[in-house]
């Protein structure tokens, strides 16, 4: 007696993401803001590209590191871009860097059901001249903090950052005490050491390091002036300072 085969039900999914790889940083000083990320895009074991900037320029005191889905990331900081401008020619002014913050949380969270795959870092310089740095997920909660690291090697740099910058699992020497804030020189050493120790463990870090540096009005550079392959965006005189630092990481 033969059996009639019986079919099972097929289930169709539609998945229009893809993991680009990558990984971004941001610290927060005193009275600076550093952002990093690296510049290699690849889907899985494959490079796509060896440049591809994850770190954006918003304003004169605003620098957003997007990482995740390239397309997204793209398309997401076009977008923040545009409604910056939009206020800009409204207002005669750029928008402050917690307004930024809470703009962007805004448009992830418009898109929650189908959102932009991307977590974004934000950092620059508040209005008191502090250094801040905003970190979001997707769908747009956020919060303010010191450090924070995303993307592939997120697992492996964000234990160093808080090892080196928030002191966890330190003992502070007898008669002192941690410093709230580092100075700018040990926190680009931190960046640099923090993706060359990546690139060595991660397939899909490496090829370039862009890191962009935002000082507060009147703040000295702080030595930035003697590092070599330093660049400066600076628009207006007078007003916060931006420079960007480009590495190379070997690794092939």
């Amino acid at each position: 007696m033969s059996r009639t085969p019986v079919s099972l039900p097929q289930q169709h999914q539609f998945n229009p993401y893809s993991e680009n790889g990558g990984t971004i940083l941001a610290i927060a000083g005193a009275n600076f803001s550093v952002i990093a990320g690296d510049t290699r895009q690849s889907e899985g074991y494959n490079i796509q590209t060896r440049y591809a900037p994850k770190v954006f320029r918003l304003t004169d005191k605003a620098v957003l590191a997007t990482n995740g889905f390239a397309a997204d990331g793209n398309m997401f900081v076009k977008k923040v871009r545009q409604r910056l401008e939009w206020y800009r020619h409204a207002h005669a002014r750029d928008m402050s860097l917690h307004a930024i913050a809470r703009l962007i949380q805004t448009m992830l969270y418009q898109r929650r059901f189908f959102p932009y795959y991307v977590y974004n870092i934000l950092g620059g310089i508040e209005d008191d001249g502090s250094g801040a740095v905003y970190s979001f997920d997707p769908v747009g909660s956020y919060e303010r903090e010191t450090c924070r690291a995303a993307g592939a090697a997120s697992s492996l740099v964000q234990p160093f950052l808080d090892n080196q910058i928030y002191f966890k699992n330190q003992t502070a020497p007898p008669g002192s005490a941690h410093p709230t804030h580092l100075p700018l020189a040990h926190v680009l050493s931190l960046v640099i050491d923090s993706f060359t120790s990546a690139t060595e463990r991660h397939i899909e870090v490496g090829d370039g390091l862009e890191m962009y540096v935002v000082l507060a009005k009147g703040s000295p550079l702080q030595g930035l002036d003697t590092i070599h392959g330093v660049t400066e965006l600076t628009n207006i005189p007078g007003g916060e300072r931006m420079f960007v630092i480009r590495r190379s990481l070997k690794r092939d």
